[in-house]
């Protein structure tokens, strides 16, 4: 669908659909492309538990909405932090959309060098950010994604992804206070009007907001004072990238669909050559 608009069977036949699929602990992120044009992303909460079916109907029923038919998608690419959610993730292709997917995993072309001690213990997402990063922004640039973990990521001039932090995310840390202090309560994750909050809801939210903000910032300092390069961008995704990057100092850019950008050159770089 663009802008609002079904699919025709003109557009079918003439335009290659790529289904981009990004799973994380907490959500998977859905996307099509048509030729480069993102043209629908979704969310849904990942499920451990979930069947192939389930998800599979899942997927046939959002396309569906969209005006796009299983039968017009020309590949599939995935990226996972989940293992358990896999088997039945890959079934509910293979099954529903008829495609054999690609896996962003070890073996796969990403122009990016990583420098890692282990390479196989970088998260893909991690990867696939660094090169929609990579793409849309060139090099060198830090990646601070706010997901189920806040992490930060390093690639350097030369496209070397050099590693890089993963601390607590934002509505973990809010729900720890929760869970673990009887007295105080669960609250939204907004930016307070004072930084010196008069109630507990106000107090807890200014911690977590601005202890997030400084957190970002001085991690940020830290890791271009060790890089030692100059022009180094910033680029933030994630769900509260956006809340924080109102505060932050180092965030240059926000970029919710870094990950589907980053799926979709992965995709180019390892699609399958027409016989």
């Amino acid at each position: 669908m663009l802008d609002g608009l079904p699919v025709t069977p003109y557009e079918r036949m003439t335009d290659n659909m790529l289904l981009a699929i990004d799973v994380g602990n907490t959500n998977i992120a859905i996307g099509v492309y048509r030729g480069k044009a993102l043209i629908g992303n979704w969310r849904m909460t990942t499920i451990q538990n979930r069947t192939s079916d389930e998800t599979g109907m899942f997927l046939v029923s959002i396309l569906g909405h969209a005006g796009i038919l299983p039968t017009d998608i020309t590949d599939v690419i995935v990226c996972s932090v989940v293992p358990p959610v896999m088997h039945s993730m890959t079934n509910a292709i293979k099954k529903y959309i008829r495609k054999n997917p690609i896996m962003v995993e070890p073996g796969v072309k990403t122009g990016i060098n990583i420098k890692y001690e282990n390479p196989r213990e970088v998260g893909s997402d991690k990867i696939v950010n660094a090169v929609g990063a990579v793409r849309r922004y060139g090099t060198p640039v830090i990646i601070v994604d706010f997901g189920t973990a806040t992490t930060f990521c390093a690639v350097n001039k030369k496209q070397d992804y050099l590693g890089g932090i993963i601390c607590p995310g934002i509505k973990i840390s809010a729900e720890a206070l929760y869970d673990k202090a009887s007295k105080l309560p669960r609250i939204e994750i907004v930016k307070p009007k004072h930084i010196i909050g008069r109630t507990a809801i106000t107090s807890m939210q200014s911690g977590i907001f601005y202890g997030f903000v400084g957190q970002v910032d001085y991690i940020v300092g830290r890791m271009k004072e060790e890089m030692a390069e100059d022009n180094i961008k910033v680029v933030a995704t994630g769900g509260l990238a956006k809340l924080i990057a109102s505060e932050s100092r180092t965030i240059d850019e926000v970029d919710p669909l870094l990950t589907m950008e980053g799926l979709l050159t992965i995709y180019e770089m390892n699609k399958p050559v027409s016989p």
